[in-house]
């Protein structure tokens, strides 16, 4: 049998000792700075130990997981940048439309059904019967409805659809995209599109970039702002053209109306939608949204921007 020198023994012993606390999981050889109690040179003395308490503390974060994402996986990709830059550019000439109208107060008011009848026959169906009915106590204004334009000038020029204002009965009131809120008078309704023009009292309004209908293309990238459903102010759909120089015959409200040469859209146009813009992706008016297919899935129509300008214009010269 080997005889061995009482430094081999003690560093044998030592050694045992420090691989029975790794195996059992304990540190508390490292002092809470991350030093050693077995001093500084002890691990360059023996340096399969000085890499396994190493490697221990390189690992504590899963392999293949990097702590630190790097901004450019959010960056938004080019298209995306293109919709943010139209949208913001747009929304803030986009406007919601209120529709108001008197309408009756409905209450119920007492009646005698038998006061027809002669008194001597009344008195078989008893004097305490309460006997009701629905009866008019008056009027009262109330939004009826709800519709979107956008702000054509800086001086409160704001372009819708007609059959959004068609009521010559009721009160309009336009709320902007900064929460303002303006009574609003229609100074025309185009008899032969589904175009009307409003004015409101208001100076240095954002205002929308007027775009060129001639130009799109099937295809091509379409961008829908509007008051959907009259409740949900400048919401944002993004589709494409789907087609062009569609004939539609449009109704609601108990009025049809044939439209010739519009833009169709997968972009989604709701109710409410009616009278905002349809957008390019450098935020240019290419039409104004006019009508959708009930029961379809996401078939909307625009009515072609340059069929509007010559309306602008005259509207524009007999303003000023």
């Amino acid at each position: 049998m080997k005889n061995y020198s009482f430094k081999e023994l003690l560093f044998t012993a030592l050694l045992a000792s420090v691989l029975t606390a790794v195996i059992a999981g304990g540190f508390s050889i490292f002092s809470a700075g991350g030093g050693s109690a077995f001093g500084g040179d002890f691990f360059q003395k023996v340096p399969f130990l000085n890499k396994f308490f190493e490697s221990k503390q390189a690992t504590t974060t899963p392999q293949g997981i990097n702590p630190k994402p790097s901004a450019e996986l959010y960056k938004p990709l080019d298209y995306e940048d293109k919709v943010i830059s139209a949208v913001k550019s747009a929304s803030p000439a986009v406007v919601a439309i209120t529709i108001s109208k008197n309408v009756p107060i409905i209450e119920q008011c007492p009646y005698n059904p038998f006061s027809n009848l002669p008194p001597e026959f009344q008195q078989f169906f008893g004097q305490n019967l309460q006997f009701y009915q629905p009866c008019q106590k008056g009027t009262k204004l109330q939004e009826v409805g709800g519709g979107s334009g956008f702000v054509i000038s800086s001086d409160g020029l704001i372009l819708t659809n007609k059959h959004v204002v068609a009521d010559t009965a009721a009160e309009y009131t336009v709320f902007t995209n900064d929460g303002k809120k303006y009574p609003a008078k229609i100074l025309a309704r185009d008899p032969n599109i589904d175009i009307a023009v409003m004015k409101i009292d208001a100076i240095n309004l954002s205002k929308v970039k007027l775009g060129n209908s001639d130009s799109i293309q099937v295809g091509q990238a379409a961008i829908a702002i509007g008051n959907a459903l009259g409740e949900f102010r400048n919401t944002v759909s993004v589709g494409i053209v789907s087609g062009l120089s569609r004939n539609i015959t449009a109704s609601g409200g108990g009025v049809s109306e044939s439209i010739t040469g519009v833009i169709q859209t997968d972009a989604s146009i709701n109710p409410g939608n009616s009278g905002g813009p349809l957008l390019n992706l450098r935020g240019e008016v290419i039409g104004v949204n006019t009508a959708m297919v009930q029961g379809a899935q996401n078939i909307g129509f625009s009515i072609p921007i340059n069929q509007v300008k010559e309306i602008i214009n005259n509207v524009s010269a007999v303003k000023s």
